[in-house]
């Protein structure tokens, strides 16, 4: 997979997850490498959701897409 399709995958993701959430920013969604926990955080806080529900919803969102 390279860096183009990988780009598209997280692009679409992203897209899913703010029609879950709809008060997340594109901000919120900025995740470059290393940055997991605070993607996490910033969606936490964003939503008031647990970080376990955040997790299952970004592996719900991604595993349409990614594979």
């Amino acid at each position: 997979m390279n860096t183009l399709e990988i780009k598209g995958d997280w692009n679409i993701t992203k897209g899913k997850l703010k029609q879950r959430w709809a008060s997340l920013t594109d901000d919120d969604l900025r995740c470059t490498e290393g940055k997991h926990d605070e993607l996490l955080g910033r969606i936490q806080k964003r939503t008031g959701e647990t970080r376990e529900a955040v997790e299952k919803a970004i592996k719900e969102a991604s595993s349409c897409c990614c594979k």
